[in-house]
């Protein structure tokens, strides 16, 4: 990877759409989340988004129809942005940049259980702002990538899809008992 002192290219999947998350956990438990193909392009559709380091509303990297550039394609939630901070740059050479994260108001969305565990499919969504995780952060799906190379980038609760390297975020839905036994392992895991 070569990058320029002044301004690094960033670029990849923020979200695969039709694939589950990591196990989520919220006030009720435990659940695994699927982002629907269309939900993103249809947000998109919808005002203009802020590209941040580790959701910080400080620290604001790019805009979109400015530096950052954002559309939904057939793998997911795609993002390309031209990135001037210091602090980022000097990340991405060092690459500590470890993935991608969202956060959105869910505007259409179904649950189902399936096996003893919750699912939540989101349909549409009010999408606030996309940001890139260091090492502080875990994407909450394991399908984002992170490039980098030369250039010369409500009041509904946000949903972020990250979850700190230590702790799993807790989320606030609905209300219901689920036997989360046979994901112990998983849980167990995510605690570490």
């Amino acid at each position: 990877m070569t990058l320029r002192n002044d301004s690094a290219e960033i670029e990849g999947y923020v979200n695969a759409v039709g694939r589950e998350s990591r196990p989520l956990r919220d006030k009720d438990g435990y659940f695994v989340e699927v982002i629907q193909p269309g939900a993103f392009a249809r947000a998109l559709q919808r005002g203009r988004r802020e590209m941040l380091l580790n959701h910080d509303e400080t620290r604001v990297l790019g805009t979109e129809g400015d530096n950052l550039e954002l559309h939904e394609d057939g793998v997911g939630l795609f993002a390309r942005a031209c990135v001037t901070d210091p602090e980022a740059i000097d990340k991405a050479k060092k690459r500590e940049l470890r993935g991608w994260s969202f956060g959105f108001i869910p505007l259409q969305e179904r649950w189902v259980e399936v096996d003893g565990m919750r699912r939540r499919y989101v349909e549409d969504m009010d999408l606030r702002e996309v940001s890139i995780l260091d090492m502080r952060k875990l994407p909450a799906y394991a399908a984002t990538s992170v490039l980098t190379r030369d250039v010369e980038g409500s009041d509904a609760p946000v949903e972020y899809r990250t979850m700190d390297v230590q702790n799993v975020d807790v989320l606030e839905t609905r209300e219901e008992q689920i036997d989360y036994s046979p994901y112990t392992s998983v849980i167990d895991e995510l605690k570490r």
